[in-house]
């Protein structure tokens, strides 16, 4: 088999890997807080004698778009967008994770969730006691009015990270993490605005022209397939005498 299959077949199989990603970025055009995926590769040489010509796509595991969303205004206490770089720590599986979704909800108990899962603070998850009224200042500090009280009083504070995207991925939750494993630390220069929120980041123009490019790079693909199968045909022609 010529070895020109081995950069056709894996081309294909990242032409498919990155319609899925921008499909997925479609559907969730309207996912308050959305990040975009961005689908990587890199190209690796074929092994083996003969190949060394030849190369394939390697796929990698997918970045994080940074771009900022559409921020508006809810004048909801609980709603809260970050302003530039930044994100809201959650729990999630034993530790950590992060996400820009700030449309912040109270359980039955009291605790701070968006999306059904715990916002951390500096000690962990946030649990308000009895309040008239919450407010959060621009450095994520929360402040309760309690029922019986005038004066607004600081019970904790979001904890805000900060991480270049290029060491971002998504787990299987769709929850950003970092590449390598690690907690990021707490960033105190991270703004956040309350009574606002932010939606997706995906550009519907620019997923919808990247799924057009991709389309016609499959169809390369395959003509190229092809080729390869006429060539080897050939040459099975030219053995046979």
């Amino acid at each position: 088999m010529d070895a020109l299959i081995y950069t056709v077949m894996s081309g294909a199989e990242r032409a498919l890997r990155a319609q899925q990603v921008h499909a997925n970025n479609l559907a969730n055009l309207e996912t308050g807080g959305f990040r975009a995926d961005l689908e990587l590769a890199t190209s690796a040489a074929v092994t083996g004698d003969g190949y060394d010509t030849r190369h394939l796509a390697a796929l990698q595991a997918n970045a994080v778009s940074s771009a900022q969303g559409a921020v508006r205004q809810t004048g909801r206490e609980l709603d809260v967008a970050i302003v530039g770089d930044g994100y809201f720590a959650v729990e999630w599986a034993g530790g950590e994770a992060y996400t820009r979704a700030g449309a912040f909800a109270l359980d039955a108990d009291g605790m701070l969730t968006v999306n059904g899962r715990p916002v951390l603070g500096d000690g962990g998850p946030i649990v308000l006691p009895p309040f008239a009224r919450v407010a959060i200042g621009n450095d994520g500090t929360i402040s309760i009015q309690p029922p019986d009280g005038e004066e607004m009083q600081p019970i904790d504070r979001l904890r805000l990270v900060r991480a270049d995207a290029a060491s971002l991925t998504k787990n299987e939750a769709g929850l950003v993490v970092a590449r390598d494993g690690v907690e990021l630390p707490a960033d105190e220069t991270v703004v956040v605005k309350s009574g606002h929120l932010e939606g997706s980041n995906v550009s519907a123009v620019g997923e919808m022209v990247a799924t057009m490019a991709l389309n016609r790079e499959f169809e390369i693909q395959m003509k190229l397939y092809r080729s390869a199968d006429a060539m080897a045909d050939a040459g099975n022609r030219l053995v046979r005498g």
